[in-house]
């Protein structure tokens, strides 16, 4: 099925977008491969996301689904239509086989071992060579299978990738090994089953991780998904009774303009407006804030959102995939479309690489077969130019730098989630905040208390704190924490009545004492009325006079001003962005540092990832620090994502890199780790297609055989190995 977009003036009114769930996808050339096939049907643009084995497509209604699914499958490559009413629920299509992977990288490396046992020790025995063909054999045609099937695939669509190269490399020292071994030309050289076997152990370790990689990026979409309500109770009116009945249903069925009801603790089903009840609502998931927010009838709530008190009855205004919730979860996904993914370089370069090895072999042999007039010659040089350009240092080149730089951060509390994003670390230039969580605790807390005079500030916690025993609102919790944290013991109460929105009142010792908004009493006092403050302010007093103030906010962290500072004098830009009220927003920023013009407050998730975007379109390279669901978009449309380690799943899920430490200190040495891990991958690449276009001519030259070749490809690896382990010594210790 098919949604309509909104057209721009250029545009017909007749312009479709389906969503199609793509299988058989190994590396960016595959997607490439479909975004090319689909863009070749006249009005047809595609955008395919490798790691969700999605395609968005946005097609003229002369094009059906069938033509698109039947291009796809042209491809090679199967396609099912996503269908709307499943916009909300978790991906369900066939996610990467990682435990296929991992069963067939241990049983490679385990036959690897002892094929290289045999071929390499000090024994000799007769029966040595049969002995490695058939332990080698199990690894070459069963745990090489899936680099086989993918070369057979794309072959036949004249087409090649690395799985190309691997099948390749790993047949050809196979095939050389089993003539040699078979027609006794090697009694006295060398068989090649350890290359074989070694080349397929290292390359499914190194798609064991890349699948891995792969597998966590989609979890983010399932985690946010999973923050939604699942059902709704819904007030239906009897037709001949009139009488008001409530009813269960799936999120699916509700509809625009019924009304629903929201009990304490539950989560709004949809976007909707109050009709009647008051209470106070966690907006974290939409806002990020720590401190609710009080409504009453009237007042409009968000999707996702969690009622902490009072019951509800909401009228929908908008239902499924209008609701401000599904906008953040098609901003997160939109987001991850497109980025900028290193490791699958060495796929890129091989569309080019693999036809020319092909052709160069092809030439040497019909060359030196008439040069020597020996076909065996030929076949030995030829085979010898296969060997050399199979890129088993180029399958290494990323996981292992990866492995070692994640193990290194690790270690410092630094989390980096896969290389697919680091391309432009090395360029960051900017970095953008999120307030609350990220550069204070996120947690709220009593953060000024005064007293009118001839009043000990102590009375007023104690006053205003046995009220508040009695609520379960954030902010009176907040207010029994600090005064249990000052050891006074906290008076009974009696008769306590809540006020939804304004506050609390309860009699203590017989008198009578509230809590909550000014508008409670007849009589502030000047000093309290007057006193400037960051945060929620609520008073406490008898008699209809205020007697104490108490402000409610979340601290900065003690290290955001240092590391903000650091951060500035590295010449990095930073941005401030908060769903809070300006002037908490600028007063934080003054605290640690940022320049008021860039502060931006009362965003919200569109608007934080728009701002990414703007920021991106005047060339800067961005970076993105938060820890909510509210900053999942934005996180995933940065250069470069981050989350604290005490955020929400769904934020760490979506960033790149992961602080494990609540500490914005781990902000520079997290750059600092990305960006040689970064270089370390280029390094490996430069060095592995380096050694193929020099090693190619010499073999072409004869002056290699194929036990050079077999030992270059294995000096090669270990060059790749020795230069990513440098990164242990990253961020040394204090």
């Amino acid at each position: 099925m098919s949604t309509t977009t909104t057209p721009t003036p250029a545009e017909t009114t007749d312009e479709h977008t389906v969503d199609l769930a793509i299988t058989g996808m190994t590396c960016a050339s595959c997607s490439a491969r479909i975004e090319r096939n689909l863009g070749k049907i006249d009005g047809v643009e595609a955008v395919v996301n490798l790691p969700m084995e999605k395609a968005r497509v946005n097609h003229p209604e002369s094009v059906s689904i069938d033509e698109l699914i039947a291009s796809v499958e042209k491809s090679g490559y199967g396609a099912t239509v996503i269908e709307p009413e499943d916009r909300l629920a978790p991906p369900t299509h066939t996610p990467v086989a990682r435990a296929d992977l991992a069963r067939r990288a241990v049983v490679a490396g385990a036959l690897a071992a002892v094929v290289v046992l045999l071929a390499m020790g000090p024994w000799s025995f007769p029966g040595n060579p049969w002995l490695q063909l058939v332990v080698t054999t199990p690894v070459v045609l069963w745990a090489a299978w899936p680099f086989h099937r993918a070369a057979f695939t794309n072959a036949r669509h004249l087409a090649s990738t690395m799985d190309t190269l691997v099948s390749l490399g790993v047949s050809a020292a196979y095939l050389w090994s089993l003539v040699t071994l078979l027609t006794g030309a090697g009694q006295d050289g060398h068989y090649y089953f350890e290359t074989s076997a070694v080349i397929t152990a290292f390359l499914l370790i190194g798609r064991w991780l890349e699948a891995r990689s792969k597998d966590e990026g989609r979890s983010t979409l399932t985690e946010l998904m999973d923050l939604g309500a699942k059902g709704v109770a819904v007030q239906r009116i009897d037709s001949r009774t009139r009488a008001t009945t409530e009813v269960i249903l799936p999120l699916d069925e509700l509809q625009v303009g019924d009304h629903f009801i929201v009990r304490p603790g539950e989560k709004v089903a949809t976007d909707g407006r109050i009709i009647d009840g008051a209470s106070s609502i966690d907006t974290s998931l939409v806002t990020g804030e720590s401190v609710p927010v009080d409504v009453r009838s009237g007042d409009e709530v968000d999707a996702g959102t969690v009622n902490t008190s009072g019951r509800l009855i909401v009228e929908a205004t908008a239902v499924g995939s209008d609701t401000t919730f599904a906008a953040i979860v098609r901003l997160v996904e939109q987001a991850q479309t497109g980025k900028a993914d290193v490791q699958r370089l060495a796929d890129r370069v091989s569309a080019f690489f693999v036809p020319a090895v092909l052709g160069i072999a092809l030439l040497t042999f019909i060359g030196w077969w008439i040069g020597s007039g020996s076909a065996t010659t030929a076949i030995g040089v030829a085979v010898t130019v296969l060997i050399i350009a199979c890129p088993c240092a180029l399958g290494l080149a990323t996981p292992m730098a990866l492995l070692v730089g994640t193990s290194r951060g690790a270690q410092k509390g630094i989390l980096i989630k896969g290389p697919q994003v680091l391309e432009d670390t090395r360029r960051i230039d900017t970095l953008v905040l999120d307030k609350t969580g990220t550069i204070t605790t996120g947690v709220a807390q009593v953060t000024d208390l005064a007293a009118a005079p001839g009043l000990h500030p102590a009375a007023a916690l104690t006053a205003a704190a046995a009220v508040e025993s009695g609520s379960e609102h954030p902010i009176a919790r907040a207010i029994v924490r600090r005064a249990q944290s000052q050891g006074i013991k906290i008076p009974r109460i009696t008769d306590f009545e809540n006020l939804p929105g304004s506050g609390a009142v309860a009699t203590i010792k017989g008198t009578r004492v509230t809590v909550g908004k000014s508008d409670l009493f007849d009589e502030v006092p000047p000093e309290l009325a007057t006193l400037e403050r960051r945060g929620t302010t609520v008073f406490v007093g008898w008699d209809a006079k205020a007697r104490g103030a108490l402000t409610v906010a979340d601290e900065v962290r003690d290290t955001s001003g240092d590391a903000i500072r650091a951060l500035r004098a590295e010449g990095l830009q930073v941005w401030l962005l908060s769903g809070d009220a300006e002037h908490n927003a600028t007063a934080i920023a003054a605290t640690v540092g940022i320049d008021a013009e860039h502060v931006m407050a009362e965003v919200r998730p569109q608007d934080k990832h728009d701002v990414i975007q703007q920021l991106q379109e005047q060339g800067r390279v961005v970076a993105m620090v938060g820890d909510g669901v509210n900053d999942a978009a934005a996180i995933v449309k940065a250069d470069l994502g981050m989350a604290m380690g005490t955020g929400t799943d769904v934020a760490m899920e979506s960033a790149d890199i992961v602080l494990v430490h609540a500490d914005l200190e781990s902000v520079p040495r997290a750059i600092e780790l990305s960006r040689e891990t970064l270089k370390v991958i280029k390094q490996n690449l430069g060095w592995a297609f380096g050694y193929n276009i020099a090693a190619i001519p010499l073999a072409v030259a004869g002056l290699l055989n194929p036990m050079i070749a077999g030992a270059a490809m294995a000096l090669s690896s270990i060059l790749v190995v020795l230069n990513s382990l440098r990164l242990r010594k990253v961020l040394p210790d204090d």
